[in-house]
């Protein structure tokens, strides 16, 4: 799907789910990892996540685009726009759009580059960061810590 047919789709569905036309841009973001969409407040814009066009991630776009023409609408309304606001809740629900982008795999998952196991219980933690085993004890019994594996 290219951005023609995503503009032609943005447009259908806000006509059909809020009954208002959509007249800015839709622009495809390749960079979006845990996000599906974005509405910019300055221009107006709306940015779709390239990950969800894929055939397999398909069934998630009509509600991500959902999700960020609530956003759209109710900014333009003078409405509550953000996702606390009550107005953005009801409306969303209203519609059908995603509250939730949902996860398709893309993030980043963190390094853990520390092994430290409890002396006492043998309970083991992987940690991203070092730690000092002078000042933290083990959870469960209160042993010392001790490092046992470091990954570079």
């Amino acid at each position: 799907m290219n951005e023609a047919e995503l503009q032609k789709l943005v447009e259908e569905i806000s006509i059909k789910a809020f009954g208002r036309p959509f007249v800015h841009q839709v622009k495809i973001n390749r960079r979006m990892k845990t996000t599906g969409g974005r509405y910019h407040l300055d221009d107006h814009h709306l940015e779709i996540n390239a990950h969800f066009l894929e055939a397999e991630n398909r069934q998630y776009l009509a509600g991500i685009i959902k999700h960020e023409l609530t956003h759209y609408h109710l900014h333009l309304l003078g409405l509550g726009y953000q996702h606390k606001d009550r107005d953005f809740k009801v409306l969303l629900k209203r519609v059908g759009g995603s509250r939730y982008a949902p996860n398709i795999g893309q993030g980043r998952r963190q390094q853990r580059k520390y092994l430290y196991q409890c002396q006492k219980c043998g309970l083991k933690y992987p940690r991203v960061r070092k730690i000092n085993t002078r000042r933290y004890f083990c959870g469960r019994c209160g042993g010392q810590l001790r490092l046992v594996e470091h990954l570079n």
